[in-house]
């Protein structure tokens, strides 16, 4: 089922997300659900706080990601959940991003290249996994929606100021994307 997705000025996109409980009702309903929405919008990783749930769980497929540096081969299809970072390392490099919970809006965001986390499979076994270059870089993208982070948060302070009234304008409904959107209902 698609879902929609909750547009930049809805609350639950900045807070830090709960754990993900092995009991958690229909989660294989829930994560395949997230796959269909993620693509249907043509986004190549979803956080479940953009679909308004608060809690630690994202999906990520760089498989399709048509990057040169990137190569199909090197792409990655997971799901994670409880993720935590060890750590992030390696020389911090720029790269535009975007969001599907921030339609039509993209900036440069330094990032490290490197970044090891710890994680939950769909079988809630757990996982280490390190990973770089454009597969770090989505997942980290990911990894920060649960942590209540934006990549807006991460831009420079006077792409910030220039991107102002794009983002009041997004928060209050005055945007098209080609999936559905969940609007705060704060004007």
């Amino acid at each position: 089922m698609l879902l929609p997705i909750f547009a930049y000025g809805q609350p639950v996109l900045k807070r830090v997300a709960d754990e993900v409980a092995a009991d958690y009702p229909e989660l294989g309903t829930l994560i395949e659900d997230m796959w269909q929405t993620m693509y249907n919008a043509k986004g190549v990783g979803l956080a479940a706080p953009q679909i308004g749930l608060s809690i630690r769980l994202f999906v990520v497929d760089t498989l399709q990601i048509d990057d040169e540096d990137a190569g199909k081969a090197n792409g990655i299809k997971q799901v994670f959940i409880n993720a935590y970072k060890i750590e992030e390392f390696g020389k911090p490099w720029a790269y535009e991003e975007g969001c599907l919970s921030i339609p039509d809006l993209r900036g440069d965001v330094e990032r490290p290249e490197t970044i090891r986390l710890r994680y939950m499979n769909e079988q809630f076994e757990w996982k280490e996994m390190t990973l770089s270059g454009i597969n770090a870089r989505v997942v980290q993208h990911e990894y920060d929606h649960i942590d209540g982070i934006l990549f807006i948060d991460k831009l420079k302070p006077l792409k910030k100021q220039l991107i102002r009234r794009r983002l009041e304008a997004i928060r209050l409904g005055n945007v098209r994307a080609s999936y559905r959107l969940k609007f705060s209902k704060k004007q």
